[in-house]
């Protein structure tokens, strides 16, 4: 994914080697429930899969583990940094059916048609998520599965509530919205896969949720604090010393185990459809 401003994207994140171990971190953590929704949309044995935004890798890694030795996965991403440390990562692996190029699928060509398009918190960062996801659905072969999940923030809380992740939490969004980042677009797939001519999708719901200093929550919001921070500062939201980033995880942990809390994740929406036979592969 670009860092780059642009009237079709935007990502305040970057793409720095604290922000890839950050995505590598999350991508773990949250690993179950992807591979669940993979499974449950069909994504399986010998198909093709078109990874978007596939950051540092670990969502492809998931789909080529599902679609074994006869399938094939394309991860795809803006971010030449995030291109060089999934192809990194799958040779240090010795995983031998994914390969990454740097791109952005939307607008790209392939020399044939996938059995599945598959992406993980990418939409948000898209200016028009329904014209992505039209055009990415001529990628499809007839039939084609398209399958997203994407983040609704709006339920990141900590009960009861501790001022420095609520703090944390209100800082992410807010930052977010200000760059253009849509933070409940999970919510919104249903609507927009309508909108981009695919059947009605169904739907799944995960959150993380825990107490107790093992939770690794606090490290992912006090990350993409960090990774956030440019953005914070340049938007005149907060300065990094009195953002304390060092620290913030421990403090989140430490207020939340102290009152006997508990802390939940950004809900995780998954939307699954296939395409019409009539409507795939019918140009750009």
């Amino acid at each position: 994914m670009d860092t780059a401003a642009s009237a079709e994207w935007n990502y305040a994140l970057g793409h720095s080697a604290q922000e890839l171990a950050r995505l590598s971190q999350q991508g773990q953590v949250f690993a179950a429930f992807t591979r669940q929704l993979f499974e449950q949309a069909g994504i399986t044995l010998g198909m093709s899969v078109l990874d978007v935004g596939s950051g540092a890798g670990d969502s492809s890694f998931l789909a080529s583990d599902l679609v074994g030795h006869h399938g094939r996965v394309v991860g795809v991403d803006r971010g030449d940094e995030a291109v060089a440390c999934a192809t990194t990562r799958a040779a240090s692996a010795q995983i031998k059916n994914v390969e990454f190029i740097q791109g952005d699928p939307v607008d790209m060509e392939f020399s044939r048609p996938f059995d599945a398009v598959v992406g993980r918190f990418v939409l948000m960062y898209y200016a028009d998520p329904v014209d992505a996801v039209r055009k990415l659905a001529r990628r499809l072969r007839p039939g084609g599965l398209m399958v997203f999940q994407e983040f609704d923030m709006e339920y990141v809380r900590s009960l009861p509530a501790a001022p420095t992740f609520e703090h944390a939490a209100e800082l992410m969004k807010r930052t977010l919205r200000a760059s253009g980042t849509r933070i409940r677009l999970g919510s919104d797939l249903y609507s927009i896969f309508l909108a981009a001519g695919l059947p009605g999708p169904s739907l799944r719901m995960d959150i993380l949720i825990g107490g107790g200093g093992a939770f690794p929550c606090y490290e992912i919001l006090a990350g993409t604090i960090e990774s956030l921070l440019p953005a914070i500062e340049r938007l005149g939201i907060a300065t990094a010393p009195e953002l304390r980033v060092a620290t913030l995880a421990e403090r989140m942990r430490d207020e939340v185990t102290a009152q006997k809390g508990i802390a939940l994740s950004p809900a995780l929406v998954g939307a699954w459809s296939r395409t019409s036979i009539e409507d795939s592969c019918s140009g750009t």
